[in-house]
């Protein structure tokens, strides 16, 4: 599974570490990815996805709304 949120689409960046003096060495900065087993409201099944917690709130709201979706085809 590659490490990136199926409904905001956040993944792995990178940047740098800076010392004090100054020196600059590459780092990988992850997303808070959480793995959930989610009921998916298409097909009525449990899906274990790996999602960030702003991606929960997400489909909080949807699911609120109303609005139709379906977790396996989400890949923002």
């Amino acid at each position: 599974m590659t490490k990136s949120c199926i409904v905001t689409g956040k993944k792995v960046g990178t940047g740098f570490n800076v010392s004090h003096s100054n020196r600059h060495t590459k780092r990988r900065i992850f997303p808070n990815l959480q793995k959930r087993r989610l009921v998916n409201p298409a097909t009525g099944r449990t899906v274990v996805v790996q999602i960030t917690p702003r991606g929960l709130r997400t489909l909080k709201k949807w699911d609120a709304e109303g609005k139709v979706y379906d977790l396996t085809k989400l890949t923002a």
